[in-house]
């Protein structure tokens, strides 16, 4: 089996706080760190009222501070957000406090509705359309800084900070094959163009400085538990808080219900259905085999594990069940 690592959005379940799904995190990664776990990723959202990793870098530090071995990134950094300096300067300090521990992923969508990500770049001119190019720049921070260079990061000039690129369209799969960079897949979402982007990744890729040869993590949704009927129940948190995202009203993570027929429409069922087409729900047997075939079709170099669980102790037991099935 490949390696597994954890994406985690800082998920802040119904009736608890943002305080509360920061202490989760950490404590799932420490718990990560000593079931096998080879990364624990955070990604930038903002205006979520479920998701509390908007400040992506610091909480990343947080992690990194109560963990000891795991690397801890990001999945992703969504960049057209930001200058690329300040994501050097960001993850060179980073890089600095916690040497050799550090990923940076990097993804353009704004991770938001269109109305907040104006509030934060103040002008959607350049956008996605500069993310070829700031991606570049980015890399030429991280780069030893030449005599008379008039603009470096400190800290972050000279230091390995490993760059990936994120995407769920082929885009980012050329791109990161044009530029030699590991790609990561957000099948976990939005699995349509998956097989594709692993075609055009691999069969487009071009050695670089950092990677010689393609490296492809792809995500997938994960619910394990003792019993089927359990990890189904818990697998409807996830699938309501996507048919509310849907209807335009996100919200805090829900707890789970026992049917939802009388939740969603036919037409939202198919629609979720879709969306969350790469996940594996039931018992340790029943994940075991969905995802040994998943691995045999797809063949990706890592997996990427995510996991909106209401009850945080059911959201433990079911990485560490995944953990035991492919330690």
């Amino acid at each position: 089996m490949v390696p597994l690592s954890i994406l985690d959005l800082c998920p802040i379940t119904q009736g608890a706080t943002a305080a509360d799904a920061f202490r989760n995190s950490l404590e799932l990664a420490q718990h990560a760190e000593k079931w096998g776990y080879r990364r624990f990723w955070l990604a930038e959202h903002h205006n979520m009222p479920g998701i509390a990793s908007a400040a992506t870098a610091v909480v990343i530090g947080h992690v990194a501070n109560g963990t000891r071995t795991i690397r801890v990134g990001s999945g992703g950094v969504m960049l057209p957000n930001h200058a690329p300096l300040v994501i050097a300067e960001q993850f060179g300090t980073l890089a600095s406090l916690f040497p050799g521990r550090i990923d940076l992923g990097l993804g353009r969508a704004p991770g938001t509705d269109m109305l907040t990500a104006y509030a934060l770049r103040r002008n959607l001119a350049a956008g996605a359309d500069r993310f070829p190019e700031d991606v570049r720049e980015l890399q030429g921070y991280f780069e030893p800084a030449a005599p008379g260079q008039k603009i470096r990061a400190v800290p972050g000039a000279g230091l390995e900070v490993p760059i990936w690129l994120l995407g769920s369209s082929l885009f980012s799969a050329d791109l990161a094959a044009t530029l030699g960079l590991p790609f990561a897949f957000a099948s976990h979402f939005a699995p349509g163009d998956m097989m594709e982007a692993l075609w055009l990744y691999r069969s487009h890729f071009q050695p670089s400085k950092q990677l010689e040869r393609p490296y492809a993590m792809l995500g997938v949704n994960v619910v394990a538990a003792g019993e089927e009927a359990e990890a189904r129940r818990h697998f409807t948190s996830v699938q309501q808080a996507f048919t509310n995202l849907q209807r335009g009203r996100p919200g805090q993570i829900p707890p789970p219900i026992g049917d939802m027929d009388g939740y969603w429409s036919p037409a939202e069922k198919a629609s979720v259905g879709r969306a969350l087409s790469c996940s594996f729900v039931g018992a340790a047997a029943t994940v075991e085999n969905g995802l040994r075939s998943f691995v045999e079709t797809t063949q990706p170099d890592e997996l990427m594990i995510t996991a909106h669980i209401y009850d945080p102790a059911a959201r433990l037991r079911s990485f560490e069940l995944l953990g035991q099935i492919f330690s």
